[in-house]
C-alpha cells in the first residue's frame, strides 16, 4: 500500500523519553461501549468522532460528535433525547501543545409540549377526529390525533410533543483572555427527532433537512437522531477476533483477497450496527476560525494542522429532588465523563483497568498511558489466534508514534519542536483537499487517499480494517506486507448511503420499517450495489 507511515529519528527519541518500560495489559474494545463507566452511562458515551475537510468546500472543516450507542429505531415512546444535563464539547488544539485552544459547546433543553399524550410524537394525515361511534363524553368529530409531523416548529409541528432545543457557544483562548461567542445568537435551534415512522412523519428526510441551520459566517449546525454511520462485524470482533473464514478467499480468517480488498461497497460479513440509530451533533466551520493565525495554509505548512477531540461532561454534584416531579439541583462545575480522538487508542490499546481514567483525563497528560503503545496485547492476540500467520513488530512499537504526535505524513511541515507531547488527538491537515467521491477509498491514507483517516476521519473511512492493520504493524514498512496489510472484518461499507453534503450522515432509520442484518440471513448487501449475498456464519 502506498504512503506508508514512517517514524523520524526525533519521534523515536521523544517516544522513548515518554514511554515507560513497564508493559501493561490491553484489551479489545469497540467505540460503542469502550469503557466501564460509559457502559453504565450511555448518554455520555461518545460512539464516534469525525473531523474532515468538507467535501464540497475545501475552505471549511466538518466535525461530527456521535453519542448514545446502538439506538433501536422502534424503541418508543420517548425515543432518544439528548441529556440536558450533559455538556457536549468539540475541542481543537492549533499550537501543538495538545491543550485545546478552541471549544465548541452544545447544551440542550427539553420541552414537553403534549403532557397528556402517551408518546413523544403523534400524528396522521391532516389530523384524525373521533369517529361516529366515539363513546361519551368525547363527541364524534372531536380532534383526537393531530396532523402528521411535517415541521420542527409552527404549522405542522403540533404532534411534536417532545422537542429539544439547543445552543452553540464557541470559546477561544484560556483564562482571563478567553473570548466567548454565542453562535446560536438567540436562534431557536431544534434537534431533529427520531424517525418514528411514515404515518407520523411521512416526509422524514424533508423534516430532517429543516434541522440544518445556517448560523452565518460560514457556520452550519445540525443535531438529532441519525443512522449510525459506523460499520463492523461486531459479534465476530468481540468473540476473541473470530472473523468468518467463509467470508474470505484466503486460507486465513480475517484476510481479504486483493479483489475483496478493492471492494468499496460490498459487504462479505454482517454489519452488526446496521439498522441502528445514534445521536449526532455536527458543525461545519471555516478553517480560518480554527487555525492559530486565522489563515488558510497549504498541506506542507504546519500551521494548517489541527488536533481535535470531543468530550462529554456532567455536573460535578447533583442533588435529587425531595418531592416527586421536582427538579434536581445541579452544580455549575463539570467533570469529564468521556473523550475521543482517534478511533484506535482507547478502543484497541488502553487496558480495561485504565479506560475510565483515560476517558476522564486530558490528551496533554497522555504520557501516563504511553506504555500501552510499547507492546499492545491486541497485536499479540492477533498473532496468537491466527497461529503465528500474522507476524508483528518487536516492541517497542515506535511505528504507532504518528498517531500520537504531530508528525509526518499528516504534518510533513512539523519540526521536532512542534511534535508536541504524546497525546490522543485526531489530527487533521486542513491543507489537504477533499477527495472526490469517485476516488475516495475506504482504507483512506493506507490506500493513497490522503484526505481520510488517520488524517482526520470521514464518515465512510473503514477504521476497523485500518486499525486492525495498524496494530498488526503496517505503519512500519517492514510489516506492510501480506497478510498484515490484508486484515479485514469483512464489512466494507455502511448499510445506508451517506450524504455528500453537510451533515454527511444518513438520516435516521424508520422506527416502523427498520431492520437489522444478522449473520445467518441473506442480507449482506452493498449499500451502493444493492446486491444480495448470504452472510456467512462459519
Amino acid at each position: 500500500m502506498p504512503n506508508s507511515f514512517h517514524c523520524q529519528s526525533w519521534i523515536a527519541s521523544i517516544l522513548f523519553a515518554a514511554l515507560s518500560i513497564a508493559v501493561m495489559p490491553a484489551a479489545w474494545s469497540a467505540n460503542h461501549r469502550e469503557a466501564p463507566l460509559t457502559a453504565l452511562d450511555t448518554k455520555a458515551d461518545i460512539t464516534d468522532w469525525f473531523a474532515f475537510v468538507s467535501y464540497d468546500d475545501p475552505t471549511k472543516v466538518t466535525m461530527i460528535l456521535n453519542v448514545d450507542p446502538v439506538l433501536e429505531p422502534s424503541n418508543g415512546p420517548n425515543y432518544f433525547p439528548f441529556d440536558p444535563e450533559i455538556l457536549y464539547e468539540m475541542k481543537v488544539d492549533n499550537n501543538f501543545d495538545a491543550d485545546e485552544d478552541i471549544r465548541i459547546q452544545f447544551r440542550f433543553k427539553t420541552e414537553v409540549r403534549l403532557p397528556g399524550v402517551f408518546t413523544g410524537f403523534i400524528g396522521a394525515g391532516s389530523g384524525v377526529p373521533a369517529p361516529a361511534n366515539s363513546p361519551s363524553p368525547i363527541p364524534p368529530g372531536t380532534p383526537i390525533v393531530p396532523a402528521a409531523i411535517t415541521a420542527l416548529d409552527g404549522l405542522g409541528s403540533a404532534g411534536l410533543g417532545l422537542r429539544q432545543t439547543y445552543t452553540v457557544t464557541l470559546l477561544k483562548g484560556h483564562g482571563a483572555g478567553a473570548r466567548t461567542f454565542d453562535l446560536s445568537a438567540g436562534r431557536k435551534l431544534i434537534a431533529v427527532p427520531s424517525n418514528v415512522g411514515p404515518r407520523t412523519m411521512p416526509d422524514y428526510a424533508g423534516l430532517a433537512r429543516q434541522g440544518i441551520y445556517d448560523l452565518g459566517g460560514g457556520v452550519k449546525v445540525f443535531a438529532g437522531t441519525v443512522d449510525d454511520p459506523f460499520y463492523i462485524d461486531l459479534g465476530a470482533t468481540f468473540d476473541s477476533i473470530n472473523y468468518r473464514p467463509s467470508a474470505f478467499g484466503s486460507g486465513i480468517a480475517a484476510v481479504f483477497t486483493p479483489s475483496q480488498d478493492a471492494e468499496q461497497a460490498r459487504n462479505f460479513s454482517a454489519d452488526d450496527v446496521s439498522g441502528f440509530n445514534v445521536n449526532t451533533i455536527a458543525i461545519e466551520l471555516p478553517i480560518t476560525l480554527l487555525t492559530s493565525d486565522g489563515a488558510l495554509h497549504g498541506a506542507g505548512d504546519a500551521k494548517g494542522v489541527i488536533g481535535t477531540y470531543a468530550t462529554t461532561s456532567r455536573p460535578r454534584i447533583k442533588t435529587l429532588p425531595s418531592q416527586p416531579g421536582g427538579k434536581s439541583a445541579l452544580s455549575t462545575s463539570f467533570v469529564q465523563i468521556q473523550r475521543m480522538g482517534n478511533p484506535l487508542i482507547n478502543e484497541l490499546l488502553i487496558g480495561t483497568g485504565d479506560k475510565n481514567k483515560f476517558s476522564m483525563s486530558e490528551p496533554k497528560d497522555d504520557a501516563q498511558f504511553s506504555s500501552y503503545l510499547l507492546d499492545p496485547l491486541l497485536a499479540r492476540a492477533i498473532n496468537a489466534v491466527y497461529g503465528g500467520a500474522v507476524t508483528i513488530p518487536t516492541p517497542p512499537r515506535l511505528d504507532l508514534a504518528p498517531l500520537v504526535f504531530y508528525a509526518a505524513p499528516i504534518c510533513p511541515g512539523c519540526t521536532a519542536a512542534q511534535a508536541g507531547p504524546l497525546a490522543d488527538l485526531l489530527r487533521l491537515n486542513t491543507g489537504i483537499p477533499p477527495t472526490p467521491a469517485a476516488a475516495r477509498n475506504r482504507l483512506a491514507f493506507l490506500a493513497g487517499d490522503n484526505a481520510g483517516y488517520p488524517n482526520g476521519r470521514r464518515v465512510s473511512d473503514d477504521v476497523t480494517d485500518i486499525s486492525l492493520r495498524a496494530v498488526a504493524g503496517v505503519l512500519n514498512p517492514a510489516f506492510n506486507v501480506s497478510p498484515n496489510n490484508q486484515l479485514a472484518d469483512g464489512v466494507n461499507n455502511n448499510d445506508r448511503t451517506y450524504q455528500e453534503t453537510f451533515p454527511y450522515v444518513a438520516f435516521a432509520n424508520s422506527g416502523r420499517d427498520s431492520r437489522h442484518v444478522d449473520p445467518s440471513e441473506e442480507a449482506c448487501i452493498g449499500a451502493l450495489t444493492l446486491t444480495l449475498a448470504p452472510c456467512p456464519i462459519h
